[in-house]
């Protein structure tokens, strides 16, 4: 494990994507995280509501509920409000990106990115804040 590590952390990946959620999850866990994973929309919000993460990483093409939808219902939520919305999307148009943003995004990653890419973002969110449920936006 790495020294930037917080183990007690959560995070949870919404991704479609099998392959990237097994080498996102290989990353997390060898920096001492604790990975969920969902592979659509409803299962995403469960296990937000189930797990309360401390950040998501969330893709916007999802089955069944778009990562829209879920960040909205994230931040429009008292009790969920907190959790870091990091989006995660092959889509690097603009208008994505406002979306995101509105919808309450925290931070917007396009695909695809690096391992090193996910740690420095996670060392910033993580490591500069006094206070773990106000992370600093991206």
């Amino acid at each position: 494990m790495s020294d930037g590590a917080l183990p007690n952390k959560t995070i949870l990946i919404a991704d479609d994507e099998p392959h990237l959620i097994r080498s996102l999850s290989y990353v997390l866990k060898r920096e001492g995280y604790r990975v969920e994973s969902a592979l659509d929309g409803p299962e995403a919000m469960s296990k937000i509501e189930s797990f309360r993460p401390d950040l998501v990483f969330l893709d916007l093409i999802l089955p069944r509920m778009d990562g829209f939808e879920i960040c909205r219902r994230i931040k429009n939520r008292g009790d969920l409000r907190s959790i870091y919305v990091i989006i995660l999307t092959a889509k690097g148009q603009g208008a994505d990106r406002k979306r995101g943003l509105e919808a309450g995004a925290d931070a917007f990653m396009t695909k695809p990115f690096s391992p090193k890419e996910i740690i420095d973002t996670l060392r910033r969110v993580f490591g500069s804040s006094d206070s773990p449920s106000d992370p600093p936006r991206l």
